[in-house]
């Protein structure tokens, strides 16, 4: 009975082990921790991988390796000749995912779609502050509160709307990470259960692949959705091997570890171009790194101070150290490659003699600063470390001690958006939807203040001119308009603006399908790996 049984286990073993062998895991070599799995709390992109384009989607969504939008889980709209009223019919019979701590009882409809929304902006919402401190940082970076007069449903099946003005950006802005589906049914359970938080921590949503489990730090766990909209997915588990030091990770892909990793060092780009066992992809990234100053705080609240830092700045020799040449120093908020890029601006010129001038005229002497350096690699900032050390050097060629600091990355983010923070703050922003007002309202107009816009920038004529633009329809108009906010940014410089940088994505030859996005994204729908 004994020899039945243990032969018996012996074949149990066997079988799931050939079911293993045989199943596709794909593992992403990810360069950081999610800071939760709500995507509506948060705005960095790391979150976003780990949540909004693995679990969730959205009404619309972008095309893959494009900025052009395409039906999500609405099939379907319409807009009113007014421009106020957008109307979305939702994709029948699309299905929430079943996992261990959730099983869902019906589809999708109109109520799941009103509470992903409402919660980020009814202060009477339960779940407005579900999370102790919730910014809600794109819902109203973006201005939405004031633009939304309502949303109704107007059946189960349609949502309509209505906005207080146009927004030429809005079925866009709709396809971004923060506007991710979420199931009310779910949320209404955890309420009911005392266990709201759990929201941001065990995710579920109609996307790819389901949450299956995360330990902090390490690893993020993934099943292929088998009652995915679009269809289930080649690849059966996606695997976030969270590893925040990129030449690790680019062990970890030559060892054939990991299928794909973000961000690898400048220096190891020709290594991996030459490798038969990796293939790598590259195209001009939608993206600017910069140094945003303070300036509510002395003395960054004299533009005359600001521009005299910024002059002090070699940017090439950052772009040369950090890049190894793949990227351009930056003069503008937006990158080159974005309508209405306005060339015609001249950039704030190295010249550390006129800085130290300039600082002398406006009565600064012996000033000691931070300059903040962030912890993990993004494509417009590889090394922030080195960034801040080259920054330090020359600030300090010009009479200005500086002090190196930095955090957990979740901790840099939170504390950076602070009014009163100290110093200068190194970060910087891939594009979201390849609109002009993802740059220039998101990250520098008011109502970003204490959110997105770092440098707590509050200008009235920069901020008429990018609110100005977003309710125009018509995009020349919209380019003269950014084109004269520009203007106004560099005379004003609320940030020393550094670089834009090639975006390089490096990962084993058996892997297809993957689409590098311009928008920063890596999302692995559709991915497959080669027999």
């Amino acid at each position: 009975m004994i020899r039945k049984l243990t032969f018996a286990a012996a074949l149990m073993a066997a079988t799931v082990l050939s079911s293993a062998a045989s199943a596709k895991t794909f593992v992403y070599c990810s360069e950081g921790s999610p800071e939760g799995f709500d995507p509506g709390l948060y705005t960095s992109g790391t979150t976003f991988d780990a949540a909004a384009h693995t679990v969730y989607n959205r009404l619309l969504e972008f095309k893959p390796g494009t900025t052009e939008t395409e039906p999500g889980l609405a099939e379907s709209w319409e807009i009113s000749d007014d421009g106020l009223q957008y109307t979305f019919k939702l994709r029948p019979g699309v299905k929430f995912q079943t996992t261990e701590f959730f099983t869902p009882t019906r589809d999708l409809n109109a109520d799941d779609v009103i509470f992903s929304f409402e919660r980020q902006f009814k202060a009477d919402n339960p779940w407005h502050q579900y999370v102790a401190g919730a910014a809600w940082e794109y819902f109203n970076g973006m201005g939405f509160p004031d633009l939304i007069s309502s949303i109704e449903k107007v059946d189960d099946m349609t949502v309509k709307f209505t906005l207080k003005e146009k927004e030429a950006p809005f079925l866009a802005n709709v396809a971004m990470p923060f506007a991710s589906i979420m199931s009310k049914e779910y949320a209404d359970k955890l309420a009911a259960d005392g266990k709201m938080n759990q929201l941001n921590q065990m995710p579920l949503g109609t996307g790819p692949f389901a949450f299956v489990a995360y330990q902090q730090d390490a690893v993020i766990r993934y099943k292929a959705n088998p009652d995915y909209w679009n269809g289930k997915q080649k690849i059966d588990d996606l695997v976030f091997a969270i590893t925040t030091d990129a030449a690790v990770r680019y062990q970890k892909l030559k060892a054939g570890e990991c299928h794909l990793m973000p961000f690898p060092n400048a220096a190891d780009v020709e290594a991996m171009k030459a490798d038969p066992n990796l293939k790598v992809v590259e195209q001009e990234g939608l993206n600017i790194a910069y140094l945003a100053y303070n300036t509510t705080q002395a003395p960054f609240d004299k533009v005359e101070v600001r521009k005299a830092l910024n002059m002090a700045i070699n940017k090439q020799a950052i772009v040369d150290a950090v890049f190894q040449g793949a990227a351009t120093p930056a003069k503008n908020p937006i990158p080159p490659t974005m309508w209405s890029y306005n060339d015609a601006i001249q950039d704030d010129k190295y010249d550390p003699e006129a800085s130290k001038k300039m600082l002398e005229e406006a009565g600064v002497k012996d000033l000691s600063m931070k300059v903040w350096a962030m912890p993990v690699a993004r494509p417009y900032m590889l090394n922030a470390r080195r960034a801040a050390e080259l920054i330090q050097s020359d600030f300090e060629k010009v009479g200005v001690k500086v002090e190196v600091v930095s955090y957990e990355w979740a901790e840099y983010l939170e504390r950076s958006k602070a009014k009163d923070r100290d110093g200068a703050v190194i970060l910087g922003w891939t594009g979201d939807n390849g609109d002009p007002d993802n740059f220039l309202h998101t990250l520098l107009g008011c109502d970003a203040v204490g959110g997105n816009n770092r440098a707590q920038w509050c200008n009235e004529e920069f901020n008429k001119l990018v609110v100005q633009a977003k309710t125009t329809s018509d995009q020349a108009e919209r380019a003269k308009l950014y084109e004269q906010a520009q203007e106004v940014f560099k005379r004003e410089a609320p940030w020393a603006t550094l670089d834009h940088s090639l975006s390089v994505v490096p990962m084993r030859k058996e892997v297809e399908g993957f689409h590098q996005s311009p928008l920063g994204d890596f999302a692995f729908e559709g991915v497959d790996l080669a027999e």
